[in-house]
Order: structure tokens, then sequence, then C-alpha cells
């Protein structure tokens, strides 16, 4: 591989002036720039970034940690993470922990060796040592999505439990009584807050659901599936709020699977507004905010707290809405009287 000096050495110069050229630090002739420029073609010259880096004392390089590249959701967020990021001069190495928590704190060593200039951490819950580890962390850093105690960092999130109280409401509201849940890991701050919401429209509405009604899954539309299929086999619920929209698509295909028809004799409501959710049949309503948005407002969060190191903590609690499709309607017979 080419070196600095390979190229000045054939373009008859000082390595020095060639540092000038490529790193644009001080202004030279044409005809020395010319000289340069062919110099680096003909032996393909790669500028070493490390080398402009320490020099520098910036890498134009920001870290993204995500639990689940394979969910939607989180494709989406880095999509809009990277886009701001691209707009503003900035790089971005995606880490995908697979909701391992060994490979998260593997990755985040890893991230910060490469002396990254800022940090993007979307959690995988449940993991103390990922919160010890980052909170001795000098890189400027922003959580999305899941907050780590402990961690004195800028936070941007949907408000979890506002929104699965919405989504609750939305179908106590069209009728239904006998709403079941299917959530995230319980060992997840996002799925206890929004079983939280859950818990509150419906003691709000002075609704008693059994503890049978309220399940446990994954963030998948596999772990949807399953607990749908569990739900759906005897004395299936006229409702379900899914903890998420990969879960909400599994119970699609579980209700499908049993000519349960929905949303006529089943309704439906998930939690993110992915994409995929508009393309399923039928269309999933939701509660969210746009995604991309949010990764945008993640990275200019970061960007300004790089820019500003010494600004008091920021924190953004995103409100989500209803986005109201076909997988939701009112429970059969209860409207009928207005007709």
């Amino acid at each position: 591989m080419a070196t600095i000096k390979d190229v000045a050495a054939l373009a008859g110069i000082s390595y020095t002036t060639v540092s000038h050229v490529v790193n644009k630090t001080r202004p030279v002739s044409e005809e020395v720039r010319v000289k340069v420029e062919a110099a680096i073609k003909t032996l393909d010259y790669v500028p070493s970034a490390v080398a402009r880096s320490l020099k520098a004392k910036t890498t134009a390089t920001i870290g993204l940690l995500v639990p689940n590249s394979l969910n939607p959701y989180f494709a989406e967020l880095a999509r809009g993470i990277e886009d701001y990021c691209e707009r503003n001069g900035y790089c971005v190495i995606l880490c995908n922990s697979d909701d391992n928590p060994e490979k998260q704190r593997s990755y985040l060593r890893v991230l910060l060796e490469k002396r990254i200039d800022g940090l993007i951490v979307a959690s995988a819950g449940g993991d103390a040592g990922l919160a010890e580890g980052l909170a001795g962390v000098r890189t400027p850093m922003v959580i999305v999505d899941r907050g780590l105690e402990g961690v004195n960092a800028d936070l941007v999130r949907i408000d979890h439990e506002y929104g699965a109280y919405l989504a609750t409401r939305h179908l106590l509201e069209l009728g239904h009584r006998d709403i079941a849940t299917i959530g995230g890991p319980a060992s997840t701050s996002v799925a206890q807050m929004r079983l939280a919401g859950y818990c509150h429209a419906l003691k709000e509405a002075g609704v008693e659901v059994p503890r049978e009604r309220m399940l446990e899954s994954d963030f998948t539309s596999t772990g949807g599936y399953s607990a749908a299929a569990i739900l759906l086999e005897k004395n299936p619920p006229s409702a379900i709020f899914a903890g998420n929209d990969m879960i909400g698509i599994g119970v699609l295909r579980a209700a499908a699977e049993r000519n349960i028809r929905v949303p006529s004799e089943l309704s439906v409501i998930g939690f993110d507004d992915i994409q995929m959710s508009r393309y399923v049949y039928p269309a999933l309503t939701t509660v969210g905010q746009s995604i991309l948005q949010l990764g945008e407002m993640a990275a200019g969060v970061l960007l300004r707290r790089i820019a500003t190191p010494d600004m008091a903590t920021d924190q953004r609690i995103v409100t989500p809405s209803i986005v109201l499709r076909e997988s939701t309607a009112p429970l059969a017979g209860v409207f009928d009287h207005f007709r």
C-alpha cells in the first residue's frame, strides 16, 4: 500500500507539501497540486484517516449501537440518523448487538477505540453492565428508545406509556372490553412502560382484565404469532394490543390461520408505525411517530452535544398519536342502535 512519502517521491516534492494538498491545510500552486493529484492517482494512494484524525482531533465519525438490525424499527431509526449525519459531514458506524448484552459491551469498546466523535445507543435493555460501561464514557452520547438508569446522557424517545394508553383507549372507545395484550420482554423498560399504559387505560375505564390476557413475548413477529396462538385457541378476546408492530403482524398471521376475521371478529393495534405496518393485510392500526424523524432528532441532539459539550442534558420525549388503518373496528353490535 502506497504511503504519503511514496506520493512525495513520485511527485518530486516534500511529503509535507503533499499533506497540505491532501488535507487542504495550506494553499499550494496549481502546478504542485496537479503533480500531487497525478501521483495519488498513479499509486492509488488512500490517505490515512487515523493519522488525519490524530492531527485534527476529530474523526467526523458517529458510532451507532442498535439491539436488533432485523427489527424494521431500528432499521428505520438508523436510516434517519445516517441521513442527518451525512448531510452534516459525518459518517456512521453501525453495530448490531442481536439483543446480546455481551456483544453490546464488546461493540461499545470497539467504537470507543476508534475515537468516534459521538455515540448513539439504542439499548438491548436489562443490562446493568452496559449502564456501568457507559457511565464512565466521556464521548458525547445520546440514548435512544430505551433509557438507561444511572447514565447521565441526552435522551430521545417516544412516550411509551402514553402511547400504550392511547392504543388501549382507542379499543375501549370502539366498545371492546375483553382486550388482551402481548408485550415485549418484561426485563425491558419499554415493555414495562407499555404495559403500564395499557393497565392505566383499563383501570380508568373500570375494566378488569384477567392476568392470563397479558402475555409476555419478544418484539418479533414470531413472538407475536406464538403468543396469539395461545390467546386465540379458546375463548379469544375481541381485541389485542400488540407491544409493537412486529408482534401485531404475527397476531394477524395467527388470526388468519384460524379464520378469525380482522377487524370484524378481532381488532388488533400495534405500536411504532413501521413502514411494513402499512402494507400487511389488513393494514395495521398503530401508535407512533415518524421513526425517521426520531432518528434525525437523535442525531441532531448528538451533533449539538459535540459542538457544545457543556450544555445542559437534553431530554426529548416525543408524543405519539393513533395512526388509524384497517385492523380495528367497533365491537360487533355495540353501535348498531346508531344505524
